[in-house]
């Protein structure tokens, strides 16, 4: 897989309507990772996503038709699912009991760390590890420490995690979003990790697509290099508000990034996508031939009346 290769596909709506609704008393189904049958130890498809209550655990015999099996891990959001070795590695954003569901009150500070849990079945998941915490001046701003949206790649003998940190504040939705994205290294998943002493993307004032926060990133490794798949939020001036875009980025290295398409990949539209889109997991199938992008979306600005759900485009 090269770098072009990334840059021709061509995406479309697997389906108009979401594939999985947020569960009862939840508004949100959000930050979905996933792994293919062919992947999985009973041959299922498998996605973990966060709710308010936690990461929450669905199979499906065909990648469409989703059943919950219920919270997989409490007090925990921003899931990214990786295998290496028979083991399954779960990392997440942690954070206080109560914190997301009480994240609305005004004047209240959140604290979050990067977490990694593993299991051999995807479905007892223990050993848990504290990965990243936010140490770094740039992993703050106005009392919130955060970290979050881990992915994980293998370089060499190294692995990079890739993050979000720190918090924006989105006025017309009411409820912050990452400011940047970092990477720290280790040589092994569990650590010790470094982390650099800045951001390698910050928010760029006279981007469209991401002038407002960096959002989260997934990243593939190529044969030529890297690609990045960024959910950015931005804000529009014309119609005075927020937004949040996939757009698709290159680097050599992984370190250095730019863009690899001008226009993003999926924005947001109408109905159950009217407001944002937000982080996604892409992987490619080699027995069916196509990428699958699982993503959520947002269908109103305002934190008490937005809901999302998850949605899925397929690419050849």
């Amino acid at each position: 897989m090269k770098i072009e290769e990334i840059k021709a596909i061509e995406w479309n709506d697997f389906s108009e309507n979401p594939l999985i609704r947020h569960p009862l008393l939840s508004p949100v189904l959000a930050d979905p990772t996933f792994c293919f049958p062919e992947d999985s130890p009973d041959k299922q498809w498998h996605l973990f996503a966060h709710s308010v209550w936690g990461i929450q655990h669905y199979t499906s015999p065909d990648g469409a038709t989703w059943k919950g099996l219920g919270i997989a891990i409490s007090n925990a959001m921003r899931p990214y699912l990786y295998y290496e070795g028979g083991i399954y590695y779960l990392l997440f954003e942690k954070y206080r009991p109560l914190s997301l569901v009480l994240s609305w009150i005004k004047g209240r500070k959140w604290y979050s760390e990067i977490a990694i849990m593993q299991s051999k079945d995807l479905k007892k998941w223990e050993n848990e590890v504290i990965l990243v915490r936010p140490e770094k001046d740039w992993q703050q701003s106005d009392g919130n420490k955060s970290v979050s949206n881990p992915c994980l790649v293998k370089y060499g003998i190294k692995y990079r995690l890739y993050f979000s940190a720190s918090l924006v504040y989105i006025k017309d939705c009411g409820f912050n979003e990452p400011d940047s994205i970092g990477i720290a290294t280790s040589e092994s998943i569990c650590g010790p990790y470094q982390v650099t002493e800045k951001p390698l993307i910050t928010v760029n004032s006279q981007d469209p697509w991401c002038n407002l926060s960096c959002g989260s990133i997934k990243v593939l490794q190529c044969e030529d290099g890297f690609a990045g798949f960024e959910n950015g939020i931005y804000w529009d001036g014309q119609k005075q508000h927020s937004g949040s875009v996939i757009i698709v980025l290159q680097s050599a290295d992984g370190l250095k990034w730019e863009r690899l398409i001008r226009e993003p990949v999926l924005k947001p539209s109408s109905g159950w996508r009217r407001s944002h889109i937000y982080a996604c997991d892409v992987k490619y199938s080699k027995i069916r031939g196509k990428w699958y992008m699982y993503y959520n979306a947002r269908n109103d600005w305002e934190v008490s009346k937005g809901q999302e759900c998850i949605g899925l485009l397929t690419g050849k």
